[in-house]
């Protein structure tokens, strides 16, 4: 990451960096503070968010419950087309599994979320889960690094199952799936607390911002 989590920097910063002019950069700060990924504070300047585990949690919570709603809504209402398309989708994450790729996979989990809110049919539910998503693969992409291989492979290979049950339309099949992909995801945070043996370190807050401030300040001034 090119900005570190924590890290702090002003508008006038990203604009030199970025080669553009503050409205759009505005704009798509607006965004990012919408999905938890920056701090922003007027007149002040942008904090990167944590890696927070705390938050990642909350975020499990309600991506847990979205992602089985829609599961089971797509299992029910997938077209015959979009059911094709699971199956594809399957194939490519089981070979990606196989691979170990992590890009790949990436992308083949993009792909898989679009298809899963368009064929589930539910605009709102889609809206609301696209928030944890961010959160929730900012994290795994963070910490995963150091044993990214078996992750892929664990990750990919559970995506190949819940795209197989939608596409085999029993909506019960489909949620179990979704639960046991949460279940795996969950299971990674928590291994991530003792992997780091970190806790309550993490739940900082809006205090994390305030630090970054004050020792962005404390540079100037020295």
């Amino acid at each position: 990451m090119e900005l570190a989590p924590g890290s702090a920097i002003s508008e006038a910063e990203l604009s030199r960096l970025l080669g553009m002019s503050r409205t759009p950069i505005r704009a798509a700060l607006q965004r990012l503070a919408r999905n938890y990924l920056v701090t922003v504070w007027p007149r002040r300047g942008i904090v990167i968010s944590d890696i927070n585990i705390n938050n990642q949690l909350k975020a499990l919570e309600v991506r847990r419950e979205m992602e089985r709603l829609l599961t089971r809504l797509a299992a029910e209402r997938a077209t015959p087309a979009q059911r094709e398309k699971f199956l594809e989708l399957a194939d490519a994450m089981e070979e990606t599994a196989n691979r170990k790729e992590s890009l790949e996979f990436f992308r083949l989990d993009h792909s898989f979320n679009e298809l899963v809110a368009t064929a589930a049919q539910n605009e709102i539910a889609a809206s609301a889960v696209q928030m944890t998503h961010t959160v929730s693969r900012r994290f795994w992409y963070f910490h995963n690094e150091p044993v990214r291989n078996e992750e892929v492979t664990k990750a990919a290979t559970l995506h190949a199952t819940v795209a197989r049950e939608i596409a085999g339309g029993d909506p019960a099949r489909a949620a179990q799936a979704s639960n046991d992909l949460m279940d795996y995801v969950e299971g990674f945070t928590r291994a991530t607390i003792s992997r780091h043996g970190v806790a309550a370190s993490f739940d900082r807050g809006d205090s994390s911002a305030e630090a970054a401030y004050a020792e962005r300040e404390t540079s100037a001034v020295g």
